[in-house]
């Protein structure tokens, strides 16, 4: 459990340390030398511009409407500063932005992700043109015939009392963050925070920060520097993410497995795993049970003994990498593998099911087990150990240096793919080679 709340724990330790790093700058900020505060009023254009752009270069919708609105909410307050400090635009533009920024951000977390690029995107444009036009009309209460004088009396109202955050803003607040907070909550069975998601559950807190500072000076900049530094950080993030781990298996990919390889050391072993008889049964039962059936291979190769990392490699096949591990050594997880694998029973779905759900709803009731189908998942494993003093980081072989073939368990049961072709095409792929057979895990 401990182990579980850590592994929750990590991935928020680089927001608090952005956001307490804020605050103790901001406390030091008088002693430090020039040169070091002559970038503070600059940082927060650039880490927002960059935010915007990098945003639509990977075309993530709610990091660009979430960068947008911290741009618009600076560029409002610096234009209503010049009007002075303490003046009516000031309020009336720091007022309207604790409500709208996180109206913003709410419906974009509750709304699906589509991207920048998409069929309705000129409603957002619509919505952000509605919005500034309606903040600068609030703004310049009594100084055009356009503009009246209610405004005023209206920002007077108990909800809309500001500075600091009018109590309707910090409503507004505590819904956007309680939905960040719930679409960033780990569901199975990865049981991961993703960094967009902690990325935008930080901006929330980072903004209501620098809303509840905004008379002090500086800490409004510097805050939501800090807000949008922070969802560029979870955005780089979650494009590496995406970019070296699957979404289906929850494992890393093929990529951070090859990333990994250059920097072992001269004791590795690593296991190539296939499904088999995948392609079959995905035909019989469909991709989604076969989806199913990686999820369920992924979740125990996760949790292998031995020091092992597990990788998806592509389709049915995954690798388990053992740095500093011989064959030998290995062989006891594997074992511990195969049986986890082994005594798994999946329910599947029979053809004669009830085709509407109050007929299938009454079956589940009467506990009929008829339309089920309990099926086995069964795999074949071949494991080899790196050669001792080859300059290829790619070549592999377990009979070399001392080593017998390491073999599980040996079949010959037609079929099932030969270890030959498995050899080739591992042989091509650059990992290892190996001559250790077939390994069925019955």
């Amino acid at each position: 459990m401990q182990f579980d709340l850590y592994r929750l724990a990590r991935p928020l330790l680089a927001p608090l340390t952005i956001l307490i790093g804020t605050a103790l700058l901001l406390v030091a900020a008088p002693s430090l030398p020039p040169s070091l505060t002559a970038i503070g009023p600059v940082l927060p254009w650039i880490a927002m511009l960059t935010g915007v752009g990098l945003s639509v270069l990977f075309n993530r919708g709610r990091t660009f409407i979430a960068f947008l609105s911290l741009l618009a909410t600076y560029v409002g307050i610096e234009l209503a500063r010049s009007a002075g400090a303490q003046s009516f635009p000031v309020i009336a533009v720091f007022t309207a932005v604790t409500i709208l920024v996180p109206a913003n951000i709410l419906f974009a977390l509750v709304y699906a992700e589509r991207g920048v690029y998409q069929h309705h995107n000129y409603r957002w444009w619509l919505i952000a043109v509605a919005e500034t036009v309606m903040v600068s009309w609030v703004a310049s209460a009594g100084n055009n015939p356009l503009s009246g004088t209610a405004w005023k009396d209206l920002l007077n109202h108990g909800l809309l009392v500001a500075p600091p955050t009018p109590a309707l803003g910090r409503v507004m607040i505590a819904a956007a963050l309680v939905a960040a907070v719930w679409r960033a909550w780990p569901e199975p069975p990865a049981h991961k925070l993703r960094p967009l998601d902690i990325g935008m559950a930080s901006l929330v807190v980072a903004f209501f920060i620098a809303c509840e500072w905004f008379s002090s000076p500086g800490a409004f900049s510097a805050f939501i520097a800090a807000a949008a530094i922070l969802l560029l950080m979870a955005l780089m993030q979650e494009s590496h993410r995406l970019a070296f781990h699957d979404e289906l298996t929850g494992l890393p990919g093929r990529s951070a497995l090859e990333e990994r390889l250059p920097g072992l050391g001269p004791v590795c072993a690593m296991a190539m795993i296939d499904v088999d008889h995948f392609k079959k049964f995905n035909d019989t039962h469909g991709h989604a049970t076969g989806d199913q059936v990686l999820r369920l291979v992924a979740a125990r190769l996760a949790l292998v003994p031995g020091g092992g990392t597990a990788y998806r490699y592509g389709g049915e096949e995954f690798a388990v990498l053992f740095p500093g591990r011989s064959v030998d050594e290995v062989y006891g997880a594997l074992e511990e593998l195969h049986a986890a694998i082994e005594g798994y029973r999946m329910k599947v779905r029979s053809d004669d099911r009830p085709r509407d759900s109050d007929s299938g709803s009454q079956r589940r009731n009467d506990r009929d087990s008829s339309q089920y189908k309990v099926l086995s998942v069964t795999v074949s494993i071949g494991v080899a150990q790196r050669e001792i003093g080859v300059a290829s980081l790619g070549r592999w072989n377990d009979t070399q240096a001392g080593h017998s073939p390491c073999v599980l368990r040996r079949h010959d049961v037609p079929g099932i793919q030969s270890a030959m072709s498995r050899r080739k095409k591992t042989r091509q792929a650059g990992l290892f080679s190996t001559t250790a057979g077939r390994l069925r895990l019955a």
